[in-house]
Formats: C-alpha cells, sequence, structure tokens
C-alpha cells in the first residue's frame, strides 16, 4: 500500500509510474494489489519517489509462519479505504453508463415508435442491477460476505459475537 500511497500523493497514475520507472503496469497493479516484487522492481520504485529501498522493501517482508504480509493496524485500514474508493467508483460508473445509455435509448424509442415505450424494459432490467449494485456498495456488510461467514461461523461454535 505504500507504493500506491506514494503515487496517489504526487497525483501519479499507474502507467505514469510504470512509465517513470521502467516497469510493466501490469507489474505495477499486482504489486499494489499485494503480490511479492522483485529487489530489482522495487529499486526502481524506490528511485523514482527518491525514497531508501529498504522502506518499500519493509512492505513485502513476509511472516514466516503465515506467509502473508506483515501489516499493521493503520495499514489495513488504509487498504480498506482504497477498497471503498474503488467500489465507490465503480458504482458511480456504473450509474453514469445507466443513465446515458437509457437516455439514448428512450431518445431512439420516442423517435421509432412513440407509441409503445420498449425502453422501459431495459431501464427496469438494468435498474435492478444498478440498485443491486449500490447495496452492495453502500451498504456496511455485504450481504453473505466475510463478516457473516465469521458470525455463522460463531454461532455454529455456540461463541458470543
Amino acid at each position: 500500500m505504500l507504493i500506491q500511497t506514494l503515487r496517489l500523493k504526487r497525483g501519479w497514475s499507474q502507467e505514469q509510474l510504470a512509465k517513470a520507472s521502467g516497469l510493466n503496469v501490469r507489474t505495477i497493479q499486482r504489486i499494489e494489489a499485494g503480490q511479492p516484487a522483485s529487489t530489482e522492481t522495487l529499486k526502481s520504485i524506490a528511485a523514482v519517489f527518491e525514497v531508501d529501498f529498504s522502506t518499500l522493501n519493509q512492505e513485502t517482508v513476509m511472516n514466516a509462519t503465515t506467509a502473508e504480509p506483515v501489516a499493521n493496524h493503520q495499514d489495513q485500514l488504509e487498504r480498506e479505504a482504497f477498497e471503498h474508493v474503488r467500489r465507490l467508483r465503480g458504482f458511480y460508473v456504473h450509474l453514469i453508463q445507466y443513465v446515458v445509455v437509457i437516455a439514448g435509448l428512450a431518445a431512439i424509442n420516442l423517435i421509432v415508435s412513440p407509441k409503445y415505450l420498449w425502453f422501459l424494459w431495459a431501464a427496469f432490467g438494468w435498474g435492478i442491477g444498478l440498485l443491486m449494485h449500490g447495496f452492495r456498495t453502500f451498504s456496511g456488510q455485504r450481504l453473505f460476505g466475510p463478516d457473516w461467514e465469521r458470525q455463522q461461523v460463531e454461532k455454529r461454535l455456540g461463541r458470543p459475537l
């Protein structure tokens, strides 16, 4: 997450960071998604951001027992915040697409056959999908998500929630 934070502080896209560091865009995406990076890759990124290599390398230190990155509470909160913003962006893009396409279909419908408003079927069907997308994005707990699973396991084992 440190690399993504540094990139966003400079207002760079992943493409701009890839170009500046001489890396592939997909490599930047993988690193920001939490996959481990090679030493050479981290050195390239550290040079671009003008930070010490060890700063970036600490982020990729693996826990020997779990083989997962060691993260503190602040990193977890930051990761959750970035994920929430990605979900928000996805919903708003979906909403804009819906409005533009349905408006276009309505215009075509009113020009071609104004007596039968068939665009309403598309608006209704897609609207249900958009509504579900909004529910998943804005509800605090995802329906049948990890929190629900954890609660069900605790209930099954007879532990207090």
